[in-house]
């Protein structure tokens, strides 16, 4: 367990990311059924895995729903688990009313009074005037906060600038973000490094890149998506670079007895500015993989290795540019 920056809360350096359990088969490529979420969440409760991740608008709501129905059959929450969800517009509605209906409907579904950390989710893809405006998503998230509806707030999403934008207004407790601070994309370093340094709680999401990290041969790199699109990262096209970056990596784990998904969760895992690394799982069996992953021991000589593959800046800068 670590604590997350100022918050008071303590949190599992692995968390359940919810976003599969829901079914996203646009974005993960393949469906997940209601049993099996629920059998995955009830099997997270019982394991050293003490955090979980999701949002108010992953699959319109079925995450939450599938969260909540997995701890009502567990019998509860249990008193050392945190359960960290976000506020998403509807039809285009980012204002503070909104954000207080996502927070209720939240509420509703995952079955708990009190939302413990709630964060504003992609506020990138939306105009800043209006989400900072007087009386919108902040001010309401602020407000919920004060009111105690809420325990602590953050922000999340996958452009680093952007997250950077939003915690320099100082009402933040915590920063999540994903796909920018990976083994090949580097580009969330000085986001991170200010959060840590203010005391505000720092989450990783999306360590494998959407996928490309996570397989454990090269058919992907050489562009075996299935679909025809080639190598992907974060969801969209990879920089050459990043796929050269990748296959070398992968040569490199090979000669030391480990794998390319372990090496991306033991990067993010191993650095003391990082509370909790979310992964996004679909079944039991790959919870137990995880937490096995989780307690990988790598030598200092393994990750010399890695970070002088680490792709340049400019393959970080087109991830960024695309997002």
């Amino acid at each position: 367990m670590r604590p997350l920056g100022s918050t008071g809360l303590s949190v599992s350096a692995l968390a359940l990311g919810g976003a599969p359990l829901g079914s996203m088969p646009e974005n993960f490529g393949y469906e997940v059924p209601e049993s099996r979420a629920v059998e995955l969440v009830r099997a997270c409760l019982d394991s050293p895995v003490r955090t979980i991740d999701t949002s108010n608008g992953y699959s319109g709501g079925r995450s939450e729903q599938r969260i909540g129905a997995g701890i009502a059959a567990h019998g509860g929450l249990p008193a050392d688990v945190v359960v960290i969800t976000k506020v998403d517009p509807r039809d285009g509605d980012y204002s503070g009313r909104r954000v207080r209906d996502s927070v209720e409907e939240s509420r509703r579904r995952l079955g708990l009074e009190r939302l413990p950390l709630v964060h504003l989710h992609d506020p990138e893809f939306h105009p800043w005037e209006v989400i900072t405006a007087p009386g919108g998503a902040v001010d309401a998230l602020v407000d919920l906060r004060e009111s105690g509806a809420v325990g602590s707030i953050g922000v999340a999403g996958g452009h680093a600038a952007t997250v950077a934008r939003y915690l320099d207004l100082g009402v933040f407790d915590a920063v999540l973000v994903h796909n920018r601070w990976t083994l090949v994309d580097r580009s969330a370093g000085e986001l991170i490094e200010r959060a840590a340094a203010r005391g505000v709680g720092v989450v990783n999401a999306a360590v494998y890149g959407g996928g490309m990290l996570a397989r454990r041969d090269d058919a992907h790199d050489r562009g075996g998506s299935g679909d025809g699109a080639g190598p992907r990262y974060g969801y969209r096209p990879a920089h050459p670079a990043t796929v050269r970056a990748v296959a070398r990596m992968r040569e490199v784990c090979a000669r030391h007895g480990t794998d390319l998904a372990t090496a991306a969760l033991q990067h993010s895992l191993r650095d003391g500015r990082i509370a909790t690394t979310v992964v996004g799982l679909s079944r039991p069996g790959r919870l137990e993989e995880a937490v096995r992953a989780a307690g990988a021991d790598l030598p200092d000589a393994f990750w010399q290795e890695v970070e002088s593959l680490v792709p340049p800046r400019e393959a970080w800068l087109d991830h960024q540019d695309a997002a």
